[in-house]
């Protein structure tokens, strides 16, 4: 098949300018850290650096894992950029030398990161991570004051700077997240009471950033909001829009059905069936899904070429991602991530 004839990945620049500036205004006073982990989900770090280039109050980045914060480090020099996965002594070592933060969550990791500091002559700024309930790494609160002191010692000794105090939330229900954030809050007392005042404190990623001001932190770390990707089960965002557009073309035309060039072996999944896409007629239903084609109800006039969206902001009837999401039992980010990286990407301003 043809270039022009495979999926297309249009990225809006202007809408992930617009997104970002939406989300600043909604936590105000906090300040964003802009999540780009699974390559900025699914829309490639360098085009999101590349497209928010000319907005100098976005400063903060959180990359997950010490790769991607070196690629980060590449496009933003000045930036602080925060690893927040366990890595391996190499990565580590990487990591301070691209003067990445590191997230901290047990005690074997802060061993490690101590002695390659320790052997690299160098000061690991670090982010302490308290586990409040998702059990998702971070040190358990009944150890928490044994970890401060072994922090203390090694802040004192030279060996690490305490920069941030951070964990995740289970989101499970507002009770929950209210007792987390009981937790997070006695973690910052029990370091304040040992005279480590982090600059930066973050508990609330995307949904709970947005819907639950009171658990904001000085920090948000906000990603799929950021890229138009709400959450699942979730309402619209207001001011918030897709920057991703994924089309692919007619390559087949008949009286009632047409054959469109996107499959399986794209990453689509095959139990999408059923769902709608958007076409120059508006919505359509998906018939059948093949390795490397689908089948759709067709629409007057359809022919070899024309364009059907499979998620996007709505404008030819196409659901967004987390629609298609939860259909299958995910979230909206897998499904950019999985359906990207086989089709041709182009840009818009």
């Amino acid at each position: 098949m043809d270039g022009l004839m495979t999926p297309v990945l249009e990225l809006s620049a202007e809408r992930l300018a617009r997104n970002v500036e939406a989300v600043r205004r909604r936590i105000a006073p906090s300040v964003l850290m802009l999540a780009m982990k699974d390559d900025a989900y699914g829309h490639g770090v360098e085009w999101v650096l590349d497209a928010l280039s000319a907005d100098p109050a976005l400063d903060r980045f959180g990359s997950f894992d010490v790769e991607t914060g070196e690629r980060v480090r590449a496009r933003r020099p000045h930036a602080r950029v925060f690893a927040w996965a366990t890595s391996t002594d190499e990565e580590i070592a990487r990591a301070l030398d691209a003067g990445l933060e590191l997230g901290i969550g047990d005690e074997d990791y802060l061993r490690r990161v101590l002695a390659v500091a320790r052997d690299r002559e160098r000061t690991a700024a670090v982010h302490l991570k308290i586990d409040t309930g998702l059990h998702r790494n971070g040190v358990r609160p009944e150890r928490w004051p044994a970890f401060v002191a072994a922090v203390d010692g090694a802040q004192r000794a030279g060996l690490l700077r305490v920069v941030g105090l951070w964990s995740h939330l289970a989101e499970a229900s507002d009770a929950e997240d209210d007792a987390a954030a009981g937790v997070f809050r006695h973690a910052l007392e029990v370091l304040r009471a040992a005279g480590i005042d982090p600059a930066d404190t973050h508990l609330t990623a995307s949904a709970a950033s947005w819907w639950r001001p009171e658990l904001r932190a000085s920090v948000c770390r906000i990603g799929a909001f950021c890229y138009g990707i709400r959450s699942a089960d979730g309402p619209d965002i207001p001011g918030i829009g897709p920057v991703a557009t994924l089309s692919a073309p007619v390559i087949d035309a008949r009286a009632d059905t047409v054959d469109v060039g996107i499959g399986a072996l794209h990453g689509f999944p095959s139990n999408l069936v059923g769902a709608p896409v958007g076409t120059p007629a508006g919505p359509r239903a998906i018939r059948a899904i093949g390795d490397t084609r689908m089948t759709v109800d067709a629409w007057s006039g359809a022919s070899r070429g024309d364009a059907v969206t499979i998620f996007g902001p709505g404008d030819h009837g196409e659901p967004d991602a987390t629609a298609l999401a939860e259909r299958i039992d995910t979230v909206g980010e897998e499904i950019v991530t999985r359906l990207t990286p086989a089709v041709r990407r182009i840009a818009t301003r």
